[in-house]
């Protein structure tokens, strides 16, 4: 059997209705932006693999360094113990962090390092000797799959099993020029009972790459920052070059007080998750009281394996041959975003660095389940491009290392479909 055989035995995949869905793909090797299937048929990954792929597939250096790790140290408990590559990736990204993140504390994947971030921050209350609890959080968020990540998502279909269970959050809309008043309003009335705010910055990614401006996130911040708000930050997305600078807090003028990261944070190649803080969030938690611990834990904290992986991926991202990468992906997504904006299929075309996503008109069918999302998908996986629609939403996410040929052939079969489907 093949591997697509052998996966239909035994394996149950993501988001997906095994009943309905077409046969996985094996994929047998990578390179670059590409994939490689069981019968040498490549794949453009257009997506970085759910966004976490930003160097390329199987990259020599990462390989290297994850290799030698593995022949010094694989794993050590970390409550106790520490180190090397946890103390100097901390370090590191600390060190091109907004100048207030001063702690790192590890996790494993990004919806873990989100509820390490609300349990800081509804903890830090409480050590604090205070009763806040309601937590403010955007419509259309998406923050992760585990409970406190869902709970403050934006209720969808896939929460729905969920939703009873799921505790409240205080839902506000994006800001914008129109509606930034009346939401700092809602903030002051919810201050006294309101733990913090967590948000994506300017790309809500799940949301249908949802896109909003810097300066009105700034004036919500600094709202927040004067009524006494923690701010969270979730660039698990956004981190890592995605919206053109090195974190989209980058673009902002006010600093939140925890950020989360996963995803682009090793480069794609494992899991790891990372939760930063400022110092007075840290020091609520200094105490002879036991009970003011922050008990949160993973059996593979800070593995030394894969913090190897950040710290490669973090040295190829530093490099100035990935800044050029990330304003040449820039320059063609906008060109190609100008070429199609007019067409009669496309009802929306938006773009923050690295990241162009594209919203066909459907009329009032927009759901995640639309007919057109799986037409589109099986269009482009038959040319050789990983396109994943976020219902009649196709983005591009491309790793920083695709060629100029590819993400025209992309944009080539993108103009195409407009014309065959």
């Amino acid at each position: 059997m093949n591997l697509t055989e052998r996966d239909l035995k035994v394996i149950w995949h993501p988001y997906t209705q095994m009943k309905t869905a077409a046969p996985a793909i094996g994929i047998v090797r990578g390179e670059g932006a590409g994939l490689f299937d069981e019968r040498g048929k490549k794949y453009i990954d257009a997506v970085s693999s759910w966004w976490v792929n930003i160097h390329g597939h199987a990259h020599p250096y990462i390989a290297q360094k994850v290799s030698e790790q593995l022949h010094k140290l694989e794993h050590v408990i970390f409550a106790g113990f520490t180190h090397q590559g946890a103390i100097e990736l901390a370090e590191r990204l600390l060190a091109i962090l907004p100048d207030n993140q001063q702690k790192a504390f590890y996790s494993d994947n990004g919806s873990t390092a989100i509820e390490v971030a609300i349990k800081m921050c509804l903890q830090y209350w409480l050590n604090k000797g205070h009763q806040r609890t309601k937590i403010i959080a955007f419509n259309n968020a998406y923050h992760g799959d585990t409970f406190g990540a869902m709970a403050v998502s934006g209720r969808s279909a896939f929460t729905k099993a969920f939703d009873s269970l799921l505790f409240e959050v205080e839902f506000i809309d994006t800001p914008n020029a129109d509606n930034i008043s009346d939401l700092k309003s809602q903030i002051s009335n919810l201050k006294s009972s309101t733990a913090c705010f967590i948000f994506e910055p300017l790309v809500q990614g799940s949301g249908g790459m949802l896109m909003y401006e810097a300066q009105y996130l700034d004036q919500l911040m600094a709202h927040c920052r004067q009524e006494n708000v923690l701010m969270i930050a979730d660039e698990v997305f956004t981190g890592f070059g995605r919206t053109g600078k090195l974190f989209a807090c980058d673009h902002l003028q006010v600093q939140p007080d925890i950020m989360c990261f996963s995803k682009g944070l090793t480069g794609g190649t494992m899991a790891l998750g990372l939760t930063t803080c400022t110092q007075h969030i840290y020091d609520a938690f200094l105490s002879d009281d036991r009970l003011k611990t922050l008990f949160h834990g993973h059996s593979f904290t800070a593995n030394p394996v894969a913090c190897a992986a950040a710290l490669a991926s973090l040295d190829l991202f530093l490099e100035p041959a990935t800044a050029v990468n990330i304003q040449r992906i820039e320059a063609l997504h906008r060109q190609f975003a100008d070429k199609i904006k007019h067409h009669p299929k496309i009802k929306a075309i938006r773009q923050t660095g690295t990241i162009v996503a594209m919203e066909w008109e459907t009329g009032n069918d927009t759901s995640y389940f639309n007919s057109l999302r799986d037409k589109l998908y099986h269009y482009f996986l038959a040319e050789g491009i990983i396109l994943r629609p976020l219902g009649n939403i196709i983005y591009i996410l491309p790793p920083y290392c695709i060629t100029n040929a590819e993400l025209n052939y992309v944009y080539n079969k993108i103009e195409q479909a407009l014309e065959e489907i």
